[in-house]
């Protein structure tokens, strides 16, 4: 049975962000953000920006819990969260809605995707955007790589895969997800009514394993090694889209969250961790099961993994996922869920 907070909305919560001392942010709809410390299921802060524009994401400061980055529109807000009130600052570097926010384990860098397709990364130091990527389509997700503060993955709806190093305009490798799935499946007809629109992605505490998940219902798990990344596996337990994938910190299990209404927690860490004692170190380069290609697509053996690969905790929500985050409450570990509705579901978690 989940618990329920309540009070912070009046719209739908699009968006959720932990910090690390376990305050959780929720943007919704219609410029409506609100703080909450797990004690209880009410909010300890709410803040109403002008409603013309919905906060569509958040994120904590690792190195200064309390400096909260929101996206209002296509504007940047930092906040302190000690004091919920009106921005400290207002930053407009993006031009069209933000989607995804992601900060570097340092504080010093911010990454903003938006609808236009670009990643705009910011000097938090100078509060100038010092980088412009891009995709071709909405770009939905951007993550920077744990111990790698030059790097970042990214994915859109243009059903591309990027790897990134800050010091370069261009991706360093792209997946296509589509030509993958039909090179490698030719009777997968199928994909042409159900593209594999990129929606999410989360990089591991390593730094170097990372999901994806798409419009098809499949998760995808990818191994970077140097300038590239590898397709290590994939599996499907959603009938519709996978709208939110997460990694939980400091081990290889993944939650995952889809539109049909079911979050889902699988244990990665047979097929991807068996090279390293700890998620927190890094992985070394194994063996590739095919020959390595330069445009990234996948091989068969990753393809059919899905047969084999069974969820350890699903979770019968009900409603269309919008966001999931993962935080520590009384010594246990919850998932928390943003749906169409107003309010948050939070669900326990087995230990790990």
């Amino acid at each position: 049975m989940a618990a329920r907070w309540a009070g912070g909305h009046c719209g739908a919560v699009l968006c959720l962000g932990a910090s690390r001392e376990g305050l959780v942010a929720s943007g919704g709809e219609r410029g409506e953000l609100a703080l909450w410390d797990g004690g209880g299921g009410s909010p300890v802060g709410r803040l109403r920006l002008p409603p013309e524009d919905d906060v569509g994401a958040v994120a904590f400061c690792p190195r200064c819990p309390s400096r909260l980055y929101a996206s209002h529109g296509a504007a940047l807000l930092v906040l302190d969260a000690r004091a919920l009130a009106e921005p400290v600052e207002r930053l407009q570097v993006n031009e069209e809605e933000i989607n995804c926010l992601a900060v570097d384990e340092a504080g010093g860098c911010l990454a903003a995707a938006d609808d236009s397709g670009a990643i705009k990364v910011v000097d938090l130091a100078s509060k100038k955007a010092c980088r412009a990527l891009r995709h071709s389509n909405i770009c939905s997700s951007v993550a920077f790589r744990p111990q790698r503060p030059q790097s970042l993955v990214s994915c859109g709806l243009d059903m591309q895969v990027m790897l990134w190093n800050l010091q370069k305009a261009r991706p360093l490798w792209t997946t296509n997800l589509q030509e993958c799935e039909t090179e490698d499946n030719p009777q997968s007809a199928g994909q042409l009514f159900n593209p594999p629109l990129a929606h999410s992605l989360s990089v591991a505490s390593c730094g170097n394993i990372f999901g994806c998940g798409a419009q098809d219902g499949k998760v995808r798990i990818f191994r970077v090694t140097g300038v590239k990344f590898e397709h290590e596996l994939e599996f499907k337990g959603h009938s519709l889209g996978v709208s939110q994938v997460l990694f939980m910190p400091e081990t290889y299990w993944l939650l995952t969250g889809g539109n049909d209404g079911k979050v889902l927690l699988w244990d990665v860490s047979g097929d991807v961790g068996k090279q390293q004692k700890s998620p927190a170190k890094s992985l070394h380069r194994r063996k590739p099961q095919a020959p390595a290609r330069k445009d990234g697509k996948l091989n068969k053996a990753a393809s059919n993994d899905h047969a084999r690969i069974l969820p350890k905790l699903t979770i019968e929500h009900g409603e269309k996922v919008n966001w999931l985050t993962c935080t520590e409450i009384k010594g246990s570990r919850r998932v928390l869920v943003a749906d169409q509705s107003s309010s948050i579901s939070v669900y326990p978690l087995p230990e790990s």
